[in-house]
């Protein structure tokens, strides 16, 4: 997808008194004297935090930000209407505009045109209808339904597949998310076929692997396997709350998964 890159994007640094505190903040501005873009792709102003607040704590840690509104059914911006209307309210502020695309109907709810105000599109399968008709919301526990988990399994990596084959979007974002039943299982559930199908799904299609913050994956397996196939990365911390955080898992998988400059996503230029 086409998307706009923002010349007008904030260049925050961390003072040297903050780096020493935190070793994080020190990581931070040594990869960006080496090339690395350090930018959180994934927040969101909740809990209160305002535009003002999340500049301000960019400044304070030499991270850059791309602020992501939900979209889709169940959520305030629910048409091109109310799409665009957010979109002006913050498009002059130094950061990049993601459109964060929730559950399968959101292709058919906003045009192509005014989906590509924005510099970036991501979204997940966190949110999806199983072969029984059950509407899931992986992420509450009341609302997920586990019948077999091989089988369950099969059809959530089937339905990733589905996502990046036929939704139009840049990144994958919260990727081999497991719901809180299954995730003391996540290494074996996550089989090498499995990380494989979703790998090649998102070579074949051009998206990008989101590295989240938050919830720690993807496993260091997987970004090394989607590292070796050619995959793209970002940085996420989809914040729940005030609390941005600093990318912390990220920052530790670009040394153990050895990860250059060129392994991460940009946003593309119209």
């Amino acid at each position: 997808m086409a998307c706009n890159t923002k010349s007008k994007k904030a260049e925050p640094k961390a003072t040297e008194g903050e780096t020493t505190q935190n070793p994080t903040l020190a990581k931070i501005a040594e990869l960006k004297k080496a090339g690395y873009d350090i930018v959180d792709y994934h927040a969101h102003l909740k809990g209160g935090l305002t535009m003002e607040e999340l500049l301000e704590h960019s400044k304070e840690t030499g991270i850059a930000y791309g602020v992501a509104f939900n979209s889709g059914v169940g959520f305030p911006i629910t048409d091109d209407s109310t799409l665009l209307a957010n979109y002006r309210k913050y498009k002059d502020y130094p950061v990049y505009m993601a459109m964060q695309a929730e559950g399968r109907e959101w292709v058919n709810m906003f045009s192509k045109e005014n989906i590509a105000t924005f510099d970036y599109v991501f979204t997940d399968a966190m949110t999806w209808t199983d072969r029984k008709g059950r509407r899931m919301r992986l992420w509450m526990p009341e609302e997920v339904f586990v019948d077999d988990k091989e089988d369950f399994m099969d059809q959530l990596v089937a339905k990733i597949v589905g996502v990046m084959q036929n939704e139009p979007i840049d990144l994958y974002v919260n990727p081999t998310y497991l719901p809180d039943i299954l995730q003391p299982q996540y290494d074996a559930l996550w089989t090498d076929g499995r990380m494989q199908k979703v790998i090649d799904a998102a070579v074949e299609n051009h998206i990008a692997i989101e590295i989240n913050a938050r919830y720690k994956i993807p496993s260091a397996t997987f970004i090394k396997k989607a590292k070796a196939a050619g995959v793209k990365f970002s940085m996420g911390t989809n914040n729940a709350d005030r609390n941005l955080g600093t990318l912390d898992y990220a920052i530790e998988m670009i040394e153990t998964c050895n990860l250059e400059p060129n392994d991460f996503f940009k946003p593309s230029s119209k």
